[in-house]
């Protein structure tokens, strides 16, 4: 076993010596042209029409709009991944003992199901779908021909897949090696000593998996820095930047401080288990280091994931308030003192690990701190709608809909940052349902609201929107229901983690902890056939929808809220051949030669 592992962690090295290898012998970084050989760039406009045609497109493309659809078709297959795992998990929760999984492997395959269903959604559909957004109109808002190293954005949305093939290796290689190679079961925040001594080398897969997406979202967040102070057109400034640029900007500085801490663990971690090392070794270690370095990490990784969304939802819910958003500086402001404030809080994670209580009292502190930055995002959306001309359109409801989880997901967290609460409830279902409400109810909502809202653009379609306000309301529903009953099932003791449950009748009545696991599956269900409506909407209107003939699709300039994404649009439409639209055919910003 010891020799598979290091064979594993051998291969994997070199690999990543070989992408090394790729990025330091590329002549141009900066180049437009694609990763193959050929004479056109297609960084800007006049050089577009000899991109390739087909898969080698696909392939090879530099273009940011182009790399942006990837990342969202991307992170859509992880999303569908990742729900697909927690249905299965939350089927089997249904009842105490375990059932439905015993035919596929009993509670390892639920702590696989576990493990990767929070990488997935964290790793793999969290960062990749905001990168999408990012990759596609942080250029278009900014005033800028594209990325500021086209190339190296190809490289980093290319090291995602094998990234995920490797997280999700486990499933595939265990029936094919008879049980050798299996998914990780170390849920996702890897503690020690049980992810050093878990002698499974889809372990190792999975670690080597995350090491390659922490390296691309690093080559991104590089990249939207530089592009972001230097590609700026000449009317774009400081004062007048976009919030959601801001938030990407701040998001990235959060990477490149986070992501490499990350990354040194992973590789600490991978030499404890393959050469015998004991950086997290129970008998010459600590495996409450791991706890601190990956809760450096990850508590700025939360807001990694939440301050592009809030971006979002500052850039379109002013659109449908028929106002322009209310207090702008402040929302910046508050934007910056997240970032700063987020590397503060780690250790709340931790206050039932044995710490100092003053070093605990410290954290309770800065925690309770940062929800006043918080609080100033969410009055100044409030203030943004008051009075306002609402118009209830889809992306308005589903920004509306991520206003009110912050609420109460804000809510739920500021309770754990009280030390006394927190020991009450750490490792229960009350932080499962507070962080769900955020990653669902607020990042996925936000995601929403912004495909809804730049749907015309991508694809040159509009949606069906009693279907798109359908999506919300159900998803809306599904979310209240579930979480809110994991909530309660915190209250009740609920421990996270477990496939199986049995509960003394003293403590808390088995009876309502099993009707409490079966609302909230029932609610997953409803946002499941919330998920399908809004497949079909996308799909069905990116295929057969009405064609957008208009530059303005939401009526933005009768309120003075029409942007630069919609005028470069327009641009496109003034192109067009037969009033077919620019991105109908393929999403590059070109007319079809159809």
């Amino acid at each position: 076993m010891a020799g598979e592992q290091l064979a594993l962690t051998v291969l994997m090295g070199v690999f990543l010596v070989g992408v090394a290898t790729l990025v330091s012998r590329m002549e141009n970084l900066r180049a437009y042209t694609p990763l193959v050989s050929g004479d056109a760039g297609y960084g800007d406009s006049t050089a577009t029409s000899h991109k390739p045609s087909g898969l080698i497109r696909w392939l090879t493309t530099v273009d940011h709009k182009d790399i942006g659809i990837l990342y969202g078709i991307y992170a859509t297959i992880a999303f569908v991944w990742g729900g697909l795992a927690v249905m299965l998990m939350r089927v089997e929760l249904t009842t105490p003992a375990l059932n439905v999984l015993n035919v596929l492997g009993g509670t390892g395959t639920y702590n696989g199901l576990l493990t990767s269903h929070g990488i997935t959604m964290l790793f793999l559909f969290g960062t990749p779908i905001i990168a999408a957004f990012s990759n596609y109109f942080i250029p278009l808002l900014i005033g800028a021909d594209d990325m500021a190293f086209p190339r190296i954005n190809g490289i980093a949305f290319w090291l995602l897949p094998p990234a995920a093939l490797l997280i999700w290796a486990g499933f595939f290689l265990d029936p094919l090696t008879g049980g050798a190679v299996g998914a990780a079961e170390t849920s996702w925040t890897m503690y020690t000593p049980l992810s050093a001594e878990q002698a499974n080398p889809g372990v190792d897969l999975m670690l080597l998996g995350l090491h390659l997406s922490g390296i691309s979202a690093t080559m991104g967040a590089i990249n939207f820095i530089v592009t972001i102070f230097t590609e700026r057109s000449p009317d774009v400034n400081w004062a007048n930047l976009d919030i959601f640029s801001w938030t990407i900007l701040t998001q990235s500085a959060l990477i490149l401080f986070a992501f490499p801490l990350l990354g040194s663990a992973l590789i600490m971690l991978l030499l404890d288990r393959n050469f015998q090392t004991a950086f997290f070794a129970v008998d010459g270690g600590s495996p409450i280091l791991w706890q601190h370095l990956f809760w450096f990490f990850g508590h700025p990784e939360v807001y990694i994931l939440v301050l592009p969304p809030m971006g979002l939802v500052s850039w379109i819910l002013p659109k449908f308030s028929g106002r322009k958003l209310f207090g702008y500086k402040f929302v910046i402001y508050s934007t910056l003192a997240i970032g700063v404030l987020s590397f503060g809080v780690w250790a709340h994670h931790m206050f039932s690990s044995g710490i100092d209580p003053r070093i605990r009292a410290s954290f309770m502190a800065v925690s309770l701190a940062i929800a006043i930055p918080s609080a100033v995002k969410t009055f100044n959306w409030i203030a943004t709608m008051w009075n306002g001309n609402i118009r209830l359109t889809a992306p308005m409801l589903f920004c509306i809909g991520f206003v009110a989880n912050f609420v109460i997901g804000g809510i739920t967290g500021v309770f754990l940052a009280a030390i006394p609460v927190n020991l009450v409830l750490h490792d229960t279902y009350y932080v499962v349902g507070h962080f769900h409400w955020i990653v669902m109810g607020m990042i996925a909502f936000a995601g929403f609201g912004a495909i809804y809202y730049w749907f015309p653009i991508v694809t040159g379609k509009m949606y069906q929107k009693r279907l798109a306000k359908m999506h919300f309301w159900i998803s809306e529903i599904g979310v209240a229901v579930t979480f809110f009953a994991m909530l309660l099932l915190g209250y009740l003791g609920m421990p996270r983690r477990y496939a199986t449950y049995e509960f003394n009748g003293l403590i808390a009545p088995l009876a309502q902890v099993t009707t409490l696991h079966q609302v909230a599956t029932i609610g997953a269900f409803i946002i499941m056939l919330g998920q399908l409506i809004w497949v079909w909407n996308l799909t069905q209107s990116y295929l057969e929808g009405p064609v957008v003939e208009d530059e303005d699709p939401w009526n933005l300039k009768e309120t003075g809220q029409y942007s630069r994404e919609f005028e470069w649009f327009g641009e496109q439409l003034d192109t067009t051949d037969e009033d077919t639209p620019t991105l109908a055919a393929d999403g590059s910003g070109e007319p079809s030669d159809d």
